[in-house]
C-alpha cells in the first residue's frame, strides 16, 4: 500500500498541519511505503538509505500514536524508544521528531555520550513520550536507575548496519531483553547483511519488509570523479583543489573523509595552515567540540571539514557542494553514504575521490556496487599514469581483489557491561529493583522474546 501525498495518509490533524507548514506533500518512497504498515501496529524490516525521508517514515506513525494517548508517561518510563549510533544523528532525529509533532504534547528527550549525564536524569525524572538515545549512554543510566522500559511501546532501532559496524550488538540485545515482549519493533538498515537478518530474526514478530533505494544507487544530482594520485601528493592536490573551485565560489563547503581520527586532525591542521579554514570531527572529540565544528561548518567560519565515517552519520548540512574522499572507504556501502552529503535537498554537488595504487582493490569493490565506473579526471597536476594504466587493465582487476568481507562473529567488540556494586542495582537478565531516588518497581521484568 502507498499513498501519492501526505494529505491522503491517515495521520492526526496536528501533524498535517505541521507537514503543511514546511511545505511537505509528497512522501517519498519509504514514507509512503512504511507509514500505512506501521499505522496499522505491524514490525517493521526496512533497507533504505541515510538522505531518503526514513526518519519521518517512523516519527510520524509514532507521534500519530502518541496523539491519541490522553494520559502522561509515568516518571522515568518511555514511550517510543530510539536507538541510533552516533550523537549527531540522535540530535538530527530528536529535532524531527520535534518539527513534525510541533502542535502536540510530546516530550522528547535526548540521551548520549561525551556531555555529562546530570541534565540526561532530570529529563528521565519526568518520563518521555519519546526517547532517542545512543546505546551505551542508555545502559548506562538503566543501570543506574534513572531509566524504566517495562513502558516502551515501540523500539526502534536505526542504522542497525553502522551500531554492529561499530562494535554495539552486545548492547543491543542487552537493551532489547529488557524491554517487553509486546511491542511493535522497526529495524532500518542500508544493508541487509547477515548479522542485520540474524538481529531482525530475533528482534522482529512476523514484520512487513520494505526494500527502497538499494546500496548501489547513489544520489542522482552527485557528479563523480575520479582522480588518481600517488599517496604522496595527496595533500597537496586537495590543496590545489580547494584553492581552485574556492576562486570560483569562495563561500563553498566541503567536507573531507579520511580513514583515521588522527589523519582527519593532521589533514585539517594542515589546510589551516595553508590558509584554507578547516576543522576535524570524529569520535575521539568530546560532543562540545564536535557541535563546536559543525557550527563553525554550517555557519561558514570555516568552509572545510575533515570527518571520519563515524562521525559523519547524522550531518546534514545542505549548503555541501563538494565531497572528497581523500581515503577511500574500507567498506564500499560508505561511498554512497558519503557521496551523499552532497547534493541535499535538489541542488547538485560533486564528488571527488582520490585513488593512490593501494587502493585499487577498494575502488574495484565501490565500482561494483554502483554498477557504474567513476569518470576519470586526468587534467590535474598530480596525476598518476601509472595507477591509472593499472585501472585499465582487466588482468590486473582480477589480481586487485577486494579484501574478503566480514565474517559473522568479526565485528568489534565493546567492553563487558559492569555489574553495579552498590545496593538495590540492576543486574541484566534478571529481577531488577530500585534505590530510593529512582523508579519503582513491584514486579519482576518481563523478558524479551
Amino acid at each position: 500500500m502507498s499513498e501519492s501525498s501526505f494529505e491522503a495518509l491517515p495521520l492526526a490533524a496536528p501533524l498535517h498541519r505541521a507537514l503543511s507548514e514546511k511545505g511537505y506533500t509528497t512522501p517519498s518512497p519509504i514514507q509512503a511505503a512504511a507509514i500505512p504498515v506501521l499505522l496499522e501496529g505491524h514490525d517493521l524490516l526496512a533497507c533504505a538509505q541515510t538522505g531518503t525521508g526514513k526518519t519521518a517514515a517512523f516519527a510520524l506513525p509514532m507521534l500519530d500514536r502518541l496523539s491519541k494517548m490522553k494520559s502522561r508517561p509515568q516518571p522515568y518510563s518511555v514511550r517510543t524508544l530510539v536507538l541510533t549510533p552516533t550523537r549527531e544523528l540522535a540530535v538530527q532525529i530528536a529535532d524531527s521528531f520535534h518539527t513534525y509533532g510541533k502542535y502536540l504534547r510530546v516530550n522528547v528527550g535526548l540521551v548520549y555520550g561525551g556531555v555529562s549525564q546530570r541534565p540526561q536524569e532530570r529529563t528521565l525524572k519526568g518520563g518521555l513520550d519519546v526517547l532517542v538515545a545512543t546505546p551505551g549512554r542508555l545502559l548506562d543510566l538503566y543501570q543506574q536507575n534513572c531509566l524504566d522500559l517495562d513502558q516502551v511501546e515501540t523500539f526502534v532501532l536505526d542504522e542497525a548496519d553502522h551500531m554492529l559496524d561499530m562494535g554495539f550488538i552486545h548492547d543491543i540485545r542487552r537493551i532489547a531483553k529488557e524491554l517487553p515482549p509486546k511491542r511493535q519493533t522497526l529495524l532500518f538498515s542500508a544493508t541487509m547483511a547477515g548479522q542485520i537478518a540474524e538481529l531482525a530474526t530475533t528482534l522482529l514478530r512476523n514484520p512487513k519488509e520494505i526494500r527502497i533505494a538499494p546500496a548501489a544507487t547513489t544520489a542522482e544530482k552527485v557528479e563523480q570523479k575520479l582522480y588518481f594520485v600517488q599517496h604522496e601528493h595527496k595533500r597537496t592536490l586537495l590543496t590545489h583543489l580547494l584553492n581552485e573551485r574556492s576562486d570560483g565560489n569562495p563561500d563553498e563547503l566541503s567536507l573531507i573523509f579520511t580513514k583515521t581520527k588522527h589523519g582527519a586532525n593532521r589533514l585539517a591542521n594542515q589546510l589551516t595552515h595553508e590558509g584554507i579554514p578547516a576543522d576535524a570531527i570524529h569520535g575521539n572529540k568530546t560532543q562540545a567540540a564536535r557541535q563546536k565544528a559543525l557550527n563553525r561548518f554550517r555557519s561558514g567560519e570555516i568552509r572545510v571539514l575533515v570527518a571520519t565515517d563515524v562521525a559523519a552519520r547524522g550531518i546534514d548540512v545542505k549548503d555541501v557542494t563538494l565531497v572528497v574522499n581523500f581515503d577511500l572507504p574500507m567498506e564500499p556501502d560508505s561511498y554512497v553514504h558519503r557521496i551523499g552529503r552532497t547534493a541535499r535537498a535538489g541542488a547538485s554537488g560533486l564528488a571527488v575521490s582520490f585513488n593512490s595504487a593501494e587502493e585499487l582493490p577498494l575502488l574495484f569493490s565501490i565500482e561494483k556496487l554502483i554498477r557504474q565506473s567513476i569518470p576519470v579526471e586526468e587534467e590535474h597536476p598530480f596525476h598518476a599514469e601509472p595507477v591509472a594504466l593499472r585501472y585499465r587493465n582487466p588482468s590486473k582487476r582480477r589480481e586487485d581483489r577486494a579484501p574478503a568481507g566480514r565474517k559473522g562473529g568479526s565485528f568489534k567488540k565493546r567492553g563487558s557491561f559492569r555489574q553495579k556494586p552498590s545496593r538495590g542495582g540492576k543486574s541484566f537478565g534478571g529481577g531488577k529493583s530500585f534505590g530510593s531516588n529512582g523508579p519503582r518497581k513491584k514486579q519482576q521484568a518481563p523478558t524479551g522474546r
